[in-house]
């Protein structure tokens, strides 16, 4: 039988159950478009997470180091090192936090703790407000924004100048400067903190959306915390005795070269570090690289958790396949009967079969691919807020493995047609 006549023949046979053929396809549909939805998905949490990681800056170190008499300068030492060794590193800045609960103001509008402790708010001119998430106060150096991937969108950067005569002057994230200045500029303007006056230097580019006003059970957690980057206001860290009570800083972001060298850096700063501290401080290098290969790795078995749990419905599907396929040779018995009286070979019944279930489950894949494109765009939208669509492999996979499906599950039913007797299969009803 040449390979036309039995593609005709397939057609005609599931055109002649149009039905059955259907809720035989159903099952391929559905497994092949849940295949495709939930790996889509988890590669769209790949995505999120590298947006995120990106945003935090690539190749970064966080230092954790202190002195527990005080009899080292860690913050001197280590910029001084970090100069040494440039071949590895390309900036170093303190990223001290300030949690005395600050208030920053312009005008009539208002950012810092409410009386109840209970978070942000924005204070108009009518005494009315709206909560907001509260933004963190940095105390930083001229290469804050380096080592934590800012760019400036407006005026300029904290300077060595400023840090050498505490300068009080101030880095704003793009939603602090909106929630504070809307549509002014707020370069070259003058806020007030805890009631003492700083001149807005510079504005950062945002990194997220530039909202900060979210439900954080709504929305994901990536998107906000990038969110919450834009909503910092940085410091010359020299400032720390008026801003944060002269506490001392024991945090600091590491910028490496390159990939390669992040892992060399974090063995010479930590071996420095242990080294001029002994026993009298701490020391703690994080490498950030490691977190991000980690939860790549991490996407990578959960995205084949959802597609084994998704390919079990494909399973089915071909159960009922195989199912589907045994009814239509007990359907046809006389037919192949007729068939190898007159001298058909086995291997042209069971072309015959495999090509039927192959187009059922072909047809079956194109409209589960088709599905699959679908429900992805809405994941997409609504759980990342971007157009997801399957990648060529996905799809091309997908639809190979529907091909399979057909062959696998339709080769026992082809190979009970083939068996039959000529003789036995005539006198079937």
């Amino acid at each position: 039988m040449k390979l036309t006549q039995a593609l005709k023949m397939a057609a005609k046979s599931i055109s002649a159950n149009k039905g059955r053929s259907a809720l035989t396809m159903l099952g391929v549909i559905i497994g092949l478009a849940a295949v495709i939805i939930l790996v889509s998905y988890a590669q769209g949490q790949n995505l999120a997470m590298q947006k995120y990681y990106e945003s935090l800056g690539e190749n970064k170190l966080n230092v954790y180091a202190y002195s527990w008499d005080g009899s080292v300068d860690v913050n001197d030492e280590l910029y001084n090192y970090c100069q040494r060794i440039s071949d590895y590193v390309s900036g170093v800045t303190p990223n001290g936090q300030i949690w005395s609960g600050l208030t920053i103001s312009y005008g009539v509008q208002t950012l810092g703790q409410s009386n109840n402790g209970g978070g942000m708010v924005i204070v108009d001119g009518g005494g009315g407000g709206s909560y907001v998430e509260p933004p963190t106060f940095y105390l930083g150096n001229d290469q804050f924004s380096l080592c934590n991937n800012y760019i400036l969108a407006k005026g300029r950067d904290i300077s060595c100048m400023d840090i050498e005569r505490m300068n009080q002057v101030c880095v704003l994230g793009a939603s602090v400067a909106q929630s504070l200045f809307g549509m002014i500029d707020p370069v070259g303007e003058t806020v007030s903190v805890n009631g003492i006056p700083f001149t807005v230097i510079g504005v950062y580019a945002p990194k997220g959306n530039g909202v900060t006003e979210y439900n954080e059970n709504g929305d994901n957690w990536q998107e906000v915390a990038m969110s919450r980057m834009d909503n910092i206001v940085v410091f010359p860290h020299t400032l720390t005795r008026i801003l944060n009570n002269n506490q001392s800083i024991d945090e600091y972001t590491v910028k490496a070269r390159d990939s390669k060298s992040t892992r060399m850096a974090a063995t010479l700063i930590k071996s420095f570090l242990e080294g001029i501290l002994g026993d009298s401080g701490y020391v703690d290098v994080v490498n950030q690289t490691v977190y991000q290969e980690e939860e790549n790795e991490a996407n990578k078995l959960q995205q084949y958790f959802l597609g084994g749990i998704a390919a079990i419905s494909l399973i089915v599907g071909g159960v009922g396949i195989m199912n589907i396929m045994l009814v239509t040779v007990t359907e046809r018995t006389r037919e192949i009967g007729i068939r190898k009286a007159i001298g058909a070979e086995r291997k042209s019944i069971i072309t015959q079969f495999l090509i039927e279930a192959a187009m059922i489950c072909g047809i079956g894949g194109i409209l589960g691919i088709i599905v699959g494109y679908l429900g992805t765009l809405i994941v997409g939208k609504l759980a990342f807020k971007i157009i997801l669509i399957p990648g060529a492999g996905i799809t091309v996979g997908a639809f190979a493995i529907s091909v399979a499906l057909g062959l696998i599950f339709g080769l026992y039913p082809a190979a009970k047609a083939s068996r039959l007797q000529p003789v036995e299969a005539l006198r079937a009803d």
